[in-house]
């Protein structure tokens, strides 16, 4: 069981109504899906562990590169279908056939799944993992226990 999941959902939740700003990670001024992650990651476990570079809107689409995909499993621990917890990275594909470029986090995990993320045009926000978001997962990760 997860020991840190617990302190992910605090922290996410306290970003909740952030404003949507493309590439920032502060919480309260603005964010996307993966400055939410990086923000989680400071408050949680410290300094992050790389340097994130300047990508654009329709990054790793042109070349199909699974950037996001590789850099989540550089630094988070894959988890198995069935051992699902809160707190968990969601990786979404928001299209078929596109690169997984959609990030968030799980909530509660029942009755009602929910899952906390920074939505394009909106804020970060809770939202129920309904049949149409949980058919996009195709990975999910932990945060480690610590920062190596």
């Amino acid at each position: 069981m997860s020991q840190i999941g617990p302190l992910v959902v605090q922290a996410a939740r306290g970003w909740i109504g952030t404003p949507y700003r493309h590439q920032a990670s502060c919480k309260g001024a603005g964010t996307d899906c993966l400055g939410l992650l990086r923000g989680i990651w400071r408050e949680v476990l410290g300094a992050e562990p790389e340097v994130v570079p300047t990508y654009s809107m329709d990054w790793s689409e042109p070349t199909q590169d699974e950037a996001l995909w590789r850099a989540a499993a550089r630094h988070l621990q894959r988890i198995d279908p069935g051992q699902e917890a809160a707190g968990d990275v969601l990786l979404f594909r928001m299209r078929a056939g596109a690169v997984a470029k959609h990030l968030g986090l799980a909530g509660d995990l029942s009755p009602q799944p929910t899952f906390i993320h920074a939505y394009s045009g909106h804020a970060v926000v809770e939202s129920p993992l309904s049949g149409p978001w949980q058919r996009r997962i195709v990975a999910r990760f932990r945060f480690p226990e610590e920062s190596s």
